[in-house]
């Protein structure tokens, strides 16, 4: 595999990190060489090259307390950082350094690389943007530090036990976390629980429960630049270790039950919130996040200001979804009841801090909490959040006493739905700015969601689209590809991505694109070895690899995907001799473990898998697989291998997308529905180099009015009729036949909520478009280059210039 392009080595011999490497070995990890094994020299090498950022970090540091400067504070639940070593080494420029010192020490940087584990401190999406801001944030040299959680555990490990998603524990940190440096001196307290004591005007929290949120920090380098940032997380640790008078009295398990019980907070990333006390630990993770958070914010201002009179002019704080909006109120009461503000002049520089970015407008996904749980949870910040909706309340009654029903729509406190606190309305509220994440999901944010606050606060809706860090998702996944850019265009698109325009000028030109086909087919045998050898399937890399890989929800449509492939092997049964284009169907993604019909679509793609997979008739011409355990290192190897990317989610429904961007970059052709971020791809790349089906938006909404029936789709179309049918009838689980009755009950009778049916006609039509192409691989490969040299406006460096100008008004730190 080419290594990565490194953009400037430093003066660092290979002798001198060869003796950097063997001397952590010895020193910090206290092996001997000679019997080390292939995991402590992966922590040997990361010790050595966490070394190289530290200098570049404390400079970094330095600058921001000098230069005073206005910084942003990123809260996010999710930080999908993905594997570290192999970013750290780009972002110094001593990838190629580091692998000659590990030859000639007789190891592999490809196989220690391999070595290093997944952080599980995210999910899907959410999680991975704001690790690309992240990067984008340092790499341009921008004042700006994430916070979240160090979870023990992540979300899980997804195992595929009979064809069905088993969840085990994913414990990340099994073997330590060299990248960090934990701060056992920076600690706050985070309470729970108690009762309001009032004396005259001044509130008082007390009788709380306490636990402690230590900070555990980790450098984010930026690309060729010396600037760095820090992401800081929390780990929860008891206030009180162990009781001793118990422990003494053989109590072993009561004697540390309290420290336990306060640890669990950050023990898992999600926790099942199906129960009463599992929606209760996920309150308590939330507030965990911001209490201690906002704290730090508020202790590191006073050390640099003495004062927070200049508070609304030096920070900034981001809340990344709903999950860290509790951190309004507790900003609020922290500047009330510890330091004296009274109410008007806390809430008005709490506005001027915050701003908001909303991910969805599915009504299931937007958070709301009961308001008996908050009460008995957080009886202050429940207070806090009435006062903030009274004035609210109250200023609309004076400015709109003509709209009786204004008040109700939008009350932070819904009471139609047994009395919850609805956490965007307060972050609409309160926020200075709330944006969207791509054109579309902004545009029905204002008219559907929040059409009363547009109204109210016309100036305060945005749309910031979402983007992706080139570093991670060009330059590292994909080395082959890199290589044929630098070759014909340079290698400043790493931190330029708009210069892959340039590429347009040799889409003419054959040994460009046959370069470009040459890399896809090494991607893909890339891809088809790591199956045949984790899963036992072979794969035939001329085959059209048609892909979809993300967090399996009815939204996304995976559903629609599987009825497609099924109606395909129908094809190939009928007519075996016919002139098929080989294609191989990869699905890869977790299910909530506590969403019964993700799970069950899981089931169903594994069974349809080991049908057709076994199939001697089919053979080649068709495969399934479900790659288990999704994560960003599985992304970095799938992604460049996908000819083609499935974003094919219900019209209006997926806020944004990124990995849509993730394929298109990499040359990948879409086949997808204008939703999200799809639309802005169809502007930037041109219709005839992006596969468009289904109903739009407007479209959607129209059918629903009308009366959707899905009934009358699958009577109508033979092919669908016959796929229904014989999922229904346990073609595809012969050992229990009425396996997945309810599945397509779910589709003909009550409701086809996600319309897979009103789309699945335009669908199976556009993937014969697909197939036709196909067939022209010169051809194909042009587009793919379209693609590719159109992808420029989605890097998340544009996105974060357009947040730090418009929405939180930071300036590069000077080095």
């Amino acid at each position: 595999m080419n290594a990565p392009f490194s953009y400037a080595s430093p003066t660092l011999s290979v002798e001198a990190l060869k003796y950097s490497i063997a001397y952590k070995l010895m020193f910090t990890i206290g092996k001997d060489p000679a019997i080390a094994n292939k995991h402590e020299w992966l922590n040997a090498t990361l010790f050595a090259v966490r070394d190289r950022m530290v200098e570049r970090w404390l400079r970094s540091n330095r600058a921001q307390l000098s230069q005073e400067v206005r910084q942003v504070y990123y809260l996010s639940m999710e930080f999908l950082i993905g594997r570290t070593l192999s970013n750290a080494l780009l972002s110094l420029g001593i990838y190629e350094d580091i692998d000659g010192a590990l030859k000639e020490m007789g190891l592999s940087l490809e196989e220690l690389i391999e070595e290093e584990n997944d952080p599980g401190l995210g999910n899907g999406g959410l999680g991975r943007l704001a690790a690309c801001f992240l990067d984008s944030l340092a790499t341009l040299g921008l004042p700006g530090r994430g916070y979240g959680i160090r979870y023990d555990y992540g979300m899980f490990k997804q195992n595929i036990v009979d064809g069905r998603q088993k969840e085990s524990p994913d414990y990340w940190l099994e073997y330590g976390n060299p990248w960090e440096f934990r701060r056992h001196n920076t600690r706050y307290k985070v309470r729970f629980g108690g009762r309001i004591q009032q004396e005259g005007k001044k509130t008082h929290w007390v009788e709380t429960e306490e636990i402690l949120a230590v900070a555990t920090d980790q450098i984010i380098p930026g690309y060729d630049t010396d600037a760095t940032n820090t992401l800081r997380l929390w780990t929860a640790q008891a206030s009180s270790e162990i009781n001793l008078g118990k422990f003494n009295q053989g109590d072993y398990f009561a004697a540390v039950e309290d420290k336990n019980h306060s640890e669990n907070v950050c023990r898992v990333l999600y926790p099942d919130d199906s129960t009463y006390s599992g929606r209760e630990l996920r309150l308590r993770q939330e507030y965990f996040l911001v209490s201690a958070t906002i704290q730090d914010i508020l202790s590191r201002h006073w050390q640099m200001h003495k004062t927070f009179d200049n508070l609304a002019d030096k920070i900034a704080i981001h809340l990344n979804d709903t999950h860290p909006v509790l951190s309004i109120p507790e900003l609020m009461r922290l500047l009330i009841d510890e330091h004296g503000y009274n109410w008007d002049d806390a809430f008005e520089v709490t506005c001027q801090v915050f701003s908001y970015t909303n991910h969805t407008l599915m009504s299931e996904a937007l958070e709301t909490w009961n308001v008996d749980m908050l009460g008995k949870i957080l009886p202050r910040h429940l207070q806090i959040i009435f006062e903030i909706n009274d004035y609210f309340l109250k200023t609309l009654q004076e400015q709109y006493p003509e709209d009786v029903g204004l008040l109700s729509r939008a009350s932070i406190i819904d009471e139609s739905n047994g009395r919850r606190v609805r956490m965007a309305w307060l972050a609409v509220v309160v926020s200075h700015k709330v944006n969207g994440v791509s054109e579309l999901h902004s545009n029905l944010m204002v008219q559907s969601l929040f059409a009363d606050f547009a109204s109210i606060f016309p100036m305060r809706f945005c749309n910031k689209t979402n983007g992706i860090t080139p570093r991670r998702w060009l330059a590292l996944a994909n080395p082959g590809l890199s290589k044929v850019l630098d070759d014909n265009i340079d290698h400043n698109w790493r931190t330029d991505l708009s210069l892959l325009r340039e590429l347009k000028e040799h889409i003419d030109y054959p040994s460009v694109n046959n370069d470009i086909q040459h890399a896809k087919l090494e991607n893909k045998k890339r891809l088809a070895g790591w199956v045949a050898q984790q899963m036992g399937i072979v794969l035939n890399p001329h085959s059209l690899f048609d892909v979809q890989i993300k967090r399996i929800h009815e939204y996304k449509r995976q559903l629609m995907n599987v009825l497609h492939v099924i109606t395909r092997y129908n094809q190939i049964k009928a007519n075996p001799d016919a002139d098929w284009v080989p294609r191989v169907n990869i699905f890869a993604g977790k299910a909530a473990s506590a969403y019964y019909m993700a799970k069950h679509i899981i089931h169903l793609i594994n069974d349809v898998a080991a049908v057709i997979n076994n199939d001697p008739q089919v053979k080649d011409l068709l495969k399934v697989v479900f790659i288990p355990n999704y994560s960003v290192s599985l992304a970095q190897v799938i992604i460049p291998a996908a000819d083609l990317s499935e974003q094919i989610s219900l019209a209006g429904t997926e806020a944004s997308g990124t990995s849509n961007m993730k394929f298109a970059l990499n040359g990948a052709l879409t086949i997808g529905t204008l939703d999200g971020a799809n639309v802005e791809m169809l502007e930037h790349v041109g219709e005839d180099n992006i596969f468009i089906f289904g109903n739009t938006a407007e479209q959607v909404e129209a059918l629903r009015r009308k009366g959707y029936n899905p009934r009358e789709y699958y009577e109508k179309d033979k092919a669908l009729y016959q796929v229904l049918t014989q999922i229904a009838t346990g073609v595809f689980s012969p050992q229990e036949p009425g396996r997945y009755r309810d599945l397509v009950d779910s589709l003909i009778n009550f409701g086809d909520h996600y319309q897979v049916l009103a789309d699945y006609r335009s669908y199976v039509d556009c993937q014969k478009r697909v197939d036709e192409l196909y067939r022209t691989p010169e051809e194909w490969t042009t587009r793919a280059m379209h693609n590719i040299a159109n992808m420029g406006y989605f890097s998340s460096d544009r996105t974060i210039q357009e947040y730090a100008d418009e929405i939180w008004h930071i300036k590069p730190v000077r080095l």
